[in-house]
């Protein structure tokens, strides 16, 4: 029956708010504050959310409110949301293609290039872990030993921050236990480095990492979803690099030798697909350089990864469309593989609901903050919305009703499209009749 369907999108949303509502309770114990008296239950709750949705923004400063339990439980958190939205979202994925049957799942492996066949589940999620442990223990070995060793920290304080930045880099948030965060890293290349190709191969996603591992040496034999993915996010990252390079050389990177520049141009080119760490402050970008950011924002990474956004496979599916509908054709075809129509609805539909998300929670944070600018309101609900948790140095200045409002677009933008793509995926339903046709004018 109908009623007893399962409701795998909705069960998602109930868990990370399960999640949340513990988080905060964890959070608002004496233990987590540094100082005297308890959180208070909107710092808390901001706090839960932007670690269980990997966004990394705050409203506190983390390396001073927080204890050192307080660290524990963020980057727990931090931890429990990553590895959770990769694993529902994989599962989700695998759901759906359940969910078409024997012959339609030919087709979708076909047509769409999934790479992932349903009775891989365990694997899938067994790689995962052990990527992102693995991932976490490099780059904890690299920040640890540099702080240790050049800039003579303390063993145990440095494997401390080390271990931490490695959870935040490879889950794509951006919480630091330093209040300047990696500012003071900026020419850094053992710091830097190692941190951003774990932001990359986190922000990849755990369908796109088992197919390479497969077919490592065989690129030609990925399905359409990696070579989007893979393809689609060097890209990106050259257009991240190329932009912060070109038109921050004499404005935000000025004051850097050319090696320096090179080096915060490619962390901040490739950090606002989701990291959320900062070398540079993005408060004194250009405003072409923000628009730039802030597309890159909404764009995000890879599907079931680490990373938010509308992800880089919906974008370049999109694109693929445009192309085809100028060219005049009648299939999209990506690699040699004709894409789904129903695929290309539900890239359409989670563009546009990200964009009436976004553009909702820009004129409801100007309706609630005053003196704010368009353009910062924006770059704010875009890096909720992204999870990419990015800031201008607005987030600490809210009042409680816009921190409301980055907390909804911090869960809308992890968990809702998610839910949202697997919904539309699921909910399949065939009318046994058909309306006449129409044509009315697009454009």
């Amino acid at each position: 029956m109908r009623g007893n369907t399962p409701r795998p999108a909705r069960a998602v949303v109930l868990v990370f708010l399960g999640a949340i509502a513990a988080g905060t309770a964890l959070l608002m114990l004496p233990a987590s504050r540094r100082g005297d008296g308890a959180a208070p239950l909107l710092t808390a709750f901001f706090s839960a959310t932007s670690a269980i949705t990997t966004s990394g923004m705050s409203t506190v400063d983390i390396a001073t409110y927080w204890s050192g339990f307080g660290h524990v439980l963020l980057a727990v958190l931090t931890q429990a949301g990553g590895f959770g939205i990769t694993a529902a979202a994989t599962v989700l994925g695998l759901l759906v293609s359940q969910r078409l049957g024997l012959r339609g799942r030919m087709m979708a492996g076909a047509e769409t290039g999934s790479g992932v066949a349903h009775g891989d589940v365990r694997r899938v999620l067994v790689l995962a872990a052990v990527v992102m442990f693995a991932s976490e223990a490099v780059m904890a070995v690299f920040v640890t030993g540099r702080l240790w060793l050049s800039y003579r920290v303390a063993f145990p304080s440095a494997l401390r921050e080390g271990l931490f930045n490695a959870v935040q880099a490879f889950n794509n948030s951006g919480f630091s236990l330093r209040s300047e965060g990696l500012s003071g890293f900026v020419g850094d290349w053992w710091i830097c480095v190692p941190l951003t190709l774990g932001v990359i191969v986190g922000g990849l996603g755990v369908p796109v990492l088992y197919e390479i591992a497969k077919e490592l040496r065989r690129p030609a034999a990925w399905s359409t979803h990696t070579r989007l993915t893979v393809w689609g996010s060097l890209v990106l990252l050259v257009v991240g690099f190329v932009t912060v390079l070109g038109f921050e050389w004499n404005n935000a990177l000025a004051p850097l030798g050319v090696a320096d520049k090179v080096l915060a141009s490619f962390v901040q080119g490739t950090i606002p697909r989701s990291g959320g760490f900062n070398t540079l402050d993005y408060g004194s970008f250009d405003q072409d350089t923000s628009a730039i950011v802030t597309g890159l924002m909404f764009i995000g990474g890879g599907s079931a990864s680490t990373a938010g956004g509308i992800k880089v496979t919906t974008f370049f599916l999109l694109a693929f469309v445009i192309w085809t509908e100028a060219r005049g054709e009648r299939d999209v075809v990506v690699g040699r593989r004709r894409i789904a129509e129903s695929t290309q609805r539900q890239a359409t539909a989670v563009a546009l609901l990200g964009v009436a998300a976004v553009a909702a929670g820009t004129l409801l944070l100007l309706r609630l903050t005053a003196d704010v600018t368009f353009d910062r309101a924006l770059f704010e609900v875009m890096a909720a919305f992204s999870t990419a948790g990015l800031t201008t140095g607005l987030t600490a200045e809210l009042s409680g009703p816009g921190q409301l409002v980055l907390i909804v677009m911090m869960f809308v933008g992890r968990v809702g499209t998610v839910a949202v793509a697997s919904a539309l995926a699921l909910n399949t339903r065939h009318r046994l009749y058909r309306y006449p046709e129409e044509r009315p004018l697009v454009g």
